[in-house]
């Protein structure tokens, strides 16, 4: 049964707008050799999770995507342009389309959740009309299951009611790519999955473009449309959840020994 619904879920999923080029990437700190080889190409719409042992660049290579960090050498385009050949224009441009969702969901403290929601939208889009502010509040709090949050502190609110508010403040401002590190990390399971599933319905409701970096195997299952692992700073297998749960691939093995 899982097989079959594998199949659907890929063939439900044509290959669409390559949205994410990234060929031959390396990185470097120094004398330790982060990135080494890395070969990826995201698809609109699609949802890839990497899955990689501890310090092996896995926010390394996304840190790249938003221009963070400036690769060695190698290619990484995104909507057909070199990230690293942009200017500081360009890639304040290339930002607005972009969310990032960290772990800590990086709220401020000291502002309710409308002030947080707000936030990008009067400092980033320099949004004046508070009608439409409210209606942007109100929506993405909506899809997130949060509206009676709205005026609460963020010190009032449980690890996972935080992780929505932060994703609920970085879909505000309607990117077209999401970028999520670690975003089940600290939650129960119940919880865990309640996010990745959130992930899953943002997706079909915003049409975003997403890479998720995850320890937490059931969050990959859920949210993947595609899952690539990563070891010694390169892309050392792709494919479905499905398929690389039955992979002769060692490493691959690994993270999936454990999955019935």
């Amino acid at each position: 049964m899982e097989e079959v619904k594998e199949q659907k879920k890929a063939a439900s999923k044509p290959k669409s707008e390559v949205v994410i080029s990234i060929k031959g990437l390396k990185k470097s700190f120094g004398k330790k050799h982060v990135l080494t080889d890395i070969n990826l190409e995201v698809h609109r719409g699609e949802n890839v999770v990497v899955l990689g042992r501890s310090g092996q660049g896995k926010s390394v290579t996304i840190q790249c995507i938003v221009g963070l960090l400036v690769p060695d050498s190698g290619s990484l385009k995104v909507f057909g342009d070199e990230v690293a050949q942009m200017n500081d224009n360009e890639l304040k441009g290339l930002r607005m389309k972009i969310g990032f969702l960290f772990q800590s969901g990086a709220l401020f403290d000291s502002m309710t959740v409308r002030e947080n929601l707000e936030f990008p939208l009067t400092r980033i889009l320099k949004l004046k009309n508070q009608h439409e502010i409210d209606e942007r509040v109100n929506e993405v709090l909506e899809g997130v299951g949060l509206v009676d949050a709205v005026d609460k502190l963020p010190s009032d609110l449980s690890g996972g009611m935080r992780k929505r508010i932060g994703l609920a403040r970085t879909l505000i401002i309607k990117p077209e790519i999401m970028l999520y590190d670690e975003p089940t990390t600290g939650l129960d399971p119940i919880t865990s999955r309640e996010i990745s599933e959130l992930i899953l319905d943002m997706q079909k409701k915003y049409k975003t473009t997403s890479i998720i970096i995850t320890h937490d195997m059931e969050c990959a299952r859920i949210t993947s449309d595609r899952v690539v692992i990563m070891n010694d700073g390169k892309y050392i297998a792709e494919g479905t959840f499905g398929s690389l749960h039955k992979s002769n691939n060692e490493i691959a093995k690994e993270f999936f020994k454990d999955i019935s």
